[in-house]
């Protein structure tokens, strides 16, 4: 299922759209509006795979809404202009509609962007997972670090102290922690100051300002704090 949203400042226009869209049984309307600022607050929270977006709107038009998104989704422009379609497809949307749009030609591009949904879940489904070890220079060795035995990650300063389960030998190699943080899995580490990088599966207990592995206490700043509220359910 494909979720989308409509946005069109035209009653008429925003409400042929959400008829046409529930013709289509791959398509689920999440939300409908009739301004890119209204809509810009909510696909944060909605997350919608596919946008069907009006050019010519008060506020923002639909090729600065483009533009201002961090993460894109699929968009099918649908405008009464044909001269932004050369603008609309540098934007790498997937099909331009130029009111009044039949009913024949909407579904052209409804599959059109259901081919490009499937493609990317498809590789999405392909790709390899993380591996589970990685090498790192100690000295005038390369040492395998295995990510599951990883306790967690202690920052000093153009080095970095890998404490692990199967040691009481930490391993210490000349790398910054974004370098160390980029190779590691998300679901299995944190971030919890930016001296510090904890497997979540050693955590044991969580304060305001730390937590613990076993006896251990590490601290945790403030910009890491929200990223500490997320894992507390799943401890």
């Amino acid at each position: 299922m494909i979720n989308c949203i409509a946005i069109d400042d035209e009653p008429l226009a925003l409400e042929l759209l959400e008829d046409n869209i529930s013709k289509l049984p791959y398509l689920k309307l999440i939300g409908s509006y009739d301004s890119a600022l209204e809509a810009m607050k909510a696909i944060q929270n909605q997350k919608p795979d596919l946008i069907f977006l009006d050019i010519q709107m008060p506020g923002l038009t639909g090729l600065q809404f483009i533009q201002s998104l961090t993460i894109k989704p699929m968009i099918i422009l649908v405008t009464a202009y044909e001269k932004y379609a050369l603008e609309g497809f540098n934007l790498e949307v997937a099909d331009y509609l130029v009111k009044p749009v039949s009913l024949e030609r909407f579904m052209k591009a409804c599959n059109k962007a259901k081919e490009l949904y499937d493609l990317k879940q498809s590789q999405t489904a392909i790709t390899k997972p993380a591996p589970d070890y990685f090498f790192v220079n100690v000295e005038y060795s390369l040492v395998k670090v295995t990510v599951d035995d990883i306790v967690y990650i202690e920052g000093l300063k153009d080095y970095i102290k890998i404490h692990l389960h199967s040691s009481s030998k930490a391993i210490i190699t000349r790398m910054p922690m974004k370098t160390i943080e980029e190779q590691l899995p998300a679901d299995k580490f944190i971030r919890i100051h930016k001296s510090y990088i904890a497997a979540v599966a050693f955590i044991t207990a969580i304060r305001k300002t730390s937590v613990f592995i076993h006896t251990i206490e590490l601290p945790v700043s403030d910009h890491y704090r929200d990223a500490i509220a997320v894992i507390t359910g799943k401890l």
